[in-house]
This record gives C-alpha cells, structure tokens and sequence, in this order.
C-alpha cells in the first residue's frame, strides 16, 4: 500500500504502489485495473516487473449499474476502511499517519474474519 498526496495522477500513483510491490509478491502475474489507468502504464508495468496490466472496461451497450467481475474489489475495500472513524475523514497531516491507520483497519478486518473460520 502507497498513500501519497492527492495531486499525485491515478497513473503516476501506480507506478509508485507497483514500484513497492516488486520482489515481494513472485507469484503476482496479472493486474486488474479500470480505463483510468490504460496508455503508458501498461507497458511500463510489463518492463518494470513483468506484469500484465489487463484493463477492465464496461460494454457501451450496458445501460444503468452493473458490477462488473474484479471491478469493484478497491471501491468494496474503501467502504469497509471507511467504517473505521479515523478513515471517514482526512484527520491526518503526515501520508505515513494515514497509512499506518488503513494498516490497523486491516489487520482489524481480517482478524475479525479469520476469527468466525
């Protein structure tokens, strides 16, 4: 996980979190992400760690909401963050305080879950 400034572009962000991911995940193959991150990216993630950075696109045809398969992972895991009172706002100053914070929410989550196993 990377939390960086706001200013910071979608695809510029990427590259920082993939940057921290190489060397720790070997098995990592294939990389899910929304149109917002398609052009460059994609062949950066390929020559920086030989990821394939497949695009999820909704169909045009497709009218109203649809969950589309691997799309909703991220927003799914900001709503359970944004349970935890100290993430339903920006309290914090320091990027490192904020991310400290979604690593205790998620240690909480998935203790709670492997818990009910």
């Amino acid at each position: 996980m990377v939390v960086h400034r706001a200013d910071v572009q979608d695809r510029d962000g990427a590259k920082l979190v993939l940057a921290k991911l190489k060397g720790q995940f070997e098995r990592l193959q294939l990389i899910w992400a929304d149109g917002g991150y398609a052009g460059a990216l994609i062949d950066w993630a390929y020559r920086y760690g030989g990821w394939l950075l497949e695009i999820v696109r909704r169909s045009d045809n497709l009218k109203g909401f649809h969950v589309l398969p691997h799309r909703w992972v991220v927003e799914r895991t900001f709503g359970w963050l944004g349970r935890y009172r100290r993430l339903s706002k920006d309290y914090e100053e320091l990027p490192e305080t904020s991310e400290s914070m979604i690593y205790l929410a998620m240690i909480n989550i998935m203790t709670r879950r492997l818990s009910y196993i």
